[in-house]
This record gives C-alpha cells, sequence and structure tokens, in this order.
C-alpha cells in the first residue's frame, strides 16, 4: 500500500489549491480517509476526514474553506482549499485508515509543502 500526495505549492494569501493523493493497494474502498498537517515546530493535526460511508468532519480552524473529496473510482482523495491563510502554512499529509474484522491500518503519504506568505 502507497499514499502518493501532490498539489502543494505557494500560494498568496486568499488563494486556492488542490491537494491530491492516489492510495494504490486495494484498501481505498475499506478506508476512511483524511489530510493532516504539520508547521514547523507543531504536533501533527487533522484537518479533514471522510468515512468510509462519506461523512466529513473538520476542525474549525479550516471549516468552510477546506472540502475532502473522496473519489473511489479513481482511488483518489482530494482537498480543497480555498481563502487560504498564512497559518495554513505546513506540510500536508493524507491518510488512510484500513479497517477490516481483524485489524486497523493507518497508512501515510510523504507530504506535500503548503505556503502561504504573509
Amino acid at each position: 500500500v502507497q499514499l502518493q500526495a501532490s498539489g502543494g505549492g505557494l500560494v498568496q494569501a486568499g488563494g486556492s489549491l488542490r491537494l491530491s493523493c492516489v492510495v494504490s493497494g486495494d484498501i481505498f474502498s475499506q478506508s476512511s480517509v483524511g489530510w493532516y498537517r504539520q508547521a514547523p515546530g507543531q504536533q501533527r493535526e487533522w484537518v479533514a476526514v471522510q468515512a468510509i460511508g462519506g461523512a466529513k468532519n473538520y476542525p474549525d480552524s479550516v471549516k468552510d474553506r477546506f472540502t475532502i473529496v473522496r473519489d473511489n473510482a479513481k482511488n483518489t482523495v482530494y482537498l480543497l482549499m480555498n481563502g487560504l491563510k498564512p497559518e495554513d502554512t505546513a506540510v500536508y499529509y493524507c491518510n488512510a485508515v484500513h479497517v477490516t474484522a481483524r485489524a486497523r491500518t493507518n497508512y501515510w503519504g510523504q507530504g506535500t509543502q503548503v505556503t502561504v506568505p504573509s
């Protein structure tokens, strides 16, 4: 299983970006998916999760600005980010939690940098 994230970059405040994460391996349909971020000197925090059944959750810091979208046909999860702020600057990681009757396994992508200059 591999998660390949892409789409990060430098964007001015107020701008938009779309992150993508392709999940290889036959786990996507049995996994909840999410995006997390880690700024320098800070702990990793979640920014969006989507359950297998489709329910989505966001922390208040990004609610109404970020949207998580899963495409089961493409084994891909996206993070649509609008109204970006300097405090959104971080390395963004995609995550898949594969759940079976026997185990719950976390998989992580390699991270993609998002920079919003102040």
